[in-house]
């Protein structure tokens, strides 16, 4: 278990960042996963962030948390089995294909560059949810070339500074979906970044059920996301 303190300024948040900053906490995250890789032990390596107590933070200062696996937690394994699936079925990689009916559609994108899109899902399980996907196909984060990452910062940055515009700062969790270290999963895993505000809570009936209720259409969360006046 690893954190990653991505400033000294106890008062700010990521997006609020330079973008020179924002680029060195990716390259940490990537050198601490390519390290990692090298210990057999471990099957898979979660990068995420809890952003405000509601999102489950413990501490207030900025950072973003790093845990290597000896196992394959269910939920990826479940995730890559559809991928797979698909893949099998349509020989195109599920997620190059939802970014190819989304450029087609157009209606929920929240922002794109030349090798990053943002999207609101088809079906997103939290309001203004969004996932950030590399353009071109890659399994894995840790592979991201060092010029793709500026790229990626941006977006990235641009990303949340729409959130936190429309939504006032709200607290959020973002997760890295990223391929396990172990086998071959190249051709249908597609790597991303979800994230999700926390606007909600998980009460009884979806505790009860495993389903999420969504009110707000996701056409309609990604024209107000992106119809934001953002400063950068």
């Amino acid at each position: 278990h690893e954190v990653v303190i991505e400033s000294p300024d106890h008062n700010t948040e990521l997006e609020l960042l330079p973008q020179t900053q924002i680029v060195n906490s990716l390259e940490a995250f990537r050198e601490r996963v390519l390290a990692l890789k090298q210990n057999n032990r471990f099957k898979y390596i979660l990068i995420f962030k809890n952003q405000g107590a509601s999102a489950g933070a413990s501490l207030e200062h900025i950072h973003t948390q790093l845990i290597a696996l000896p196992i394959t937690p269910e939920v990826v394994s479940e995730e890559i089995a559809g991928c797979k699936e698909h893949y099998e079925k349509e020989e195109h990689c599920i997620y190059c294909d939802l970014i190819t009916q989304e450029l087609k559609d157009k209606r929920r994108i929240v922002c794109q560059n030349e090798y990053f899109i943002t999207v609101v899902p088809y079906a997103p399980r939290f309001l203004f949810e969004m996932w950030l996907l590399p353009r071109s196909h890659s399994a894995r984060f840790e592979q991201c070339e060092a010029r793709h990452l500026d790229a990626l910062d941006s977006l990235f940055k641009e990303s949340l500074l729409r959130m936190r515009t429309v939504l006032n700062a709200p607290p959020y969790n973002f997760v890295f979906h990223t391929a396990p270290i172990n086998g071959n999963h190249d051709n249908y895993y597609h790597w991303h970044i979800e994230i999700m505000p926390k606007l909600t809570k998980m009460a009884g009936f979806e505790q009860g059920t495993g389903f999420y209720i969504n009110p707000t259409i996701p056409e309609e969360s990604a024209k107000i996301l992106r119809e934001a006046q953002i400063k950068n």
